[in-house]
């Protein structure tokens, strides 16, 4: 049990030294990080697009019909 409480406090300390950014900080942080995940998700819809026209045009050469 002490070796708890002596983390709890050591945390407690930590976390009394960290430095927390400031809301405009966070604001302009989140706004470029949803811009990246956005040109990330079109960049990947774009291959897999590529990828299943390329996947379907294989198969359909290469069908029995």
């Amino acid at each position: 049990m002490k070796d708890i409480v002596q983390f709890l406090t050591e945390v407690r300390i930590e976390l009394g030294k960290v430095v927390w950014p400031k809301i405009e900080e966070w604001i302009g942080s989140a706004i470029i990080m949803l811009i990246l995940v956005f040109l990330c998700a079109v960049y990947l819809g774009i291959i897999d697009f590529g990828l299943s026209r390329l996947g379907g045009l294989i198969f359909k050469s290469y069908s029995v019909s």
